[in-house]
């Protein structure tokens, strides 16, 4: 027997998206459903990177999903750039008196997730979603298994996907998963995971000779770091002692601080934004909606971003009967997916070096680099789009 489930908005994936959507539907009095493939363990167990930006914080901690006190210790004020051996720090709070935090995506599951289960609408984990029936109709419907294969069915007004890079939704809106435009890098992130002390009190971007190189950090005690290599590289080739030399070269004036690497990965990333966000009734956000390289930070930010203009839509929708902000939604939500998309590979192709560079266009890369620090504009500029530019619509 098929297990029948009615909802006013099925969503499929319980990331940061689609949890965020979910708490504050129900806040609004919306009534919904969260579905994932995953364990709750899984989800919440996987250590993940997450830079949030100031407006992102302003919406979880009003929304209650997170506090003050909670985030008070991670509170960055700035980044460094080394190039050229030089180091320069973009100075956020006297810039433009804005700041980021260290919340890693994992972190931010926990929450969101423990908000769902206080309001009494646990996600359904282990529901693994296998299409959207009837999309073009006023009452989609999500059907798939559960790990022990019983079948289910979520009857809804809405559908969202929010079900990251590999969404069944992005069909039942687009036809494929792939229609949309994309971009291809000629190389990926070679990251590891070390227990050690921080080695510098904010992150450090660094365009060095061979490449970018990022040093950042989880916990107290534990450290993230990636260099540039090539997308095909497997991971378990490179020896503990050439990577610890790989990353100190590319870092100037600060010695890192080494200590057991317990885990090695080649992170592969493109750009893409899918050709449509919504089809009728069924909608995508966060990385079924796009995804972008991780030197700008803006992933889990810009799910939020969709998540507020979508929530505003349906809101309107279950309140008025009104569709005006539901055809607006896409319009809406792709102008800061652009602005950062093109923030992202600005800083992917700004820090990074391309296999086939040019002399002229490393020399062309280094004047870039002097240009933006120089120049108190330049650092605005790096500033205001780091932190993230104000959400256009309210989640109240």
């Amino acid at each position: 027997m098929t297990n029948v489930m009615k909802t006013q908005v099925g969503i499929i994936g319980a990331g940061p998206a689609g949890l965020l959507l979910a708490h504050l539907l129900q806040i609004s009095g919306i009534d919904s459903i969260v579905i994932d493939g995953k364990t709750r363990e899984d989800i919440e167990g996987v250590v993940k990177a997450g830079i949030i930006e100031n407006p992102a914080v302003e919406v979880l901690v009003e929304s209650g999903v997170t506090t003050p006190e909670q985030l008070a210790g991670v509170r960055h004020d700035g980044v460094e750039f080394h190039f050229d051996g030089h180091t320069h720090r973009f100075d956020f709070k006297s810039l433009i008196n804005r700041s980021v935090w260290l919340y890693p995506q994992h972190e931010t599951l926990i929450d969101l997730i423990a908000a769902r289960v206080r309001a009494g609408s646990e996600p359904l984990f282990e529901h693994l979603a296998e299409d959207i029936l009837d999309a073009d109709t006023d009452h989609p419907r999500i059907v798939g298994k559960t790990v022990s294969g019983e079948p289910f069915e979520i009857q809804a007004q809405m559908v969202v996907g929010a079900d990251g890079s590999g969404s069944i939704a992005r069909k039942a809106v687009n036809g494929s998963q792939f229609a949309g435009f994309f971009r291809e890098y000629p190389f990926a992130w070679y990251g590891i995971l070390c227990e050690a002390p921080p080695s510098s009190e904010e992150l450090i971007y660094s365009r060095a000779e061979e490449g970018f190189v990022l040093i950042s950090t989880r916990t107290d005690k534990i450290q993230r770091m990636y260099f540039q290599c090539d997308p095909e590289l497997d991971a378990s080739t490179v020896s503990d002692a050439e990577i610890w030399e790989k990353l100190q070269r590319g870092v100037t004036g600060t010695t890192l601080k080494q200590g057991p690497i317990f885990r090695k990965d080649v992170l592969r990333f493109r750009s893409f934004v899918a050709e449509h966000l919504n089809k009728g009734n069924v909608f995508l956000c966060g990385d079924a909606a796009h995804t972008v390289p991780p030197t700008g930070a803006k992933g889990m930010n810009l799910a939020f971003s969709d998540v507020l203009w979508l929530n505003e839509a349906l809101r309107e929708f279950f309140t008025t009967g009104s569709r005006a902000l539901i055809e607006k939604y896409e319009e809406n939500a792709l102008n800061r997916i652009w602005k950062a998309e093109h923030f992202s590979y600005w800083m992917t192709s700004m820090l990074h070096v391309a296999p086939d560079a040019t002399e002229f266009d490393k020399h062309r890369q280094l004047g870039e680099l002097y240009m933006l620090t120089e120049s108190e504009y330049g650092n605005k500029l790096i500033a205001e789009g780091y932190t993230g530019w104000a959400y256009g619509a309210s989640w109240k």
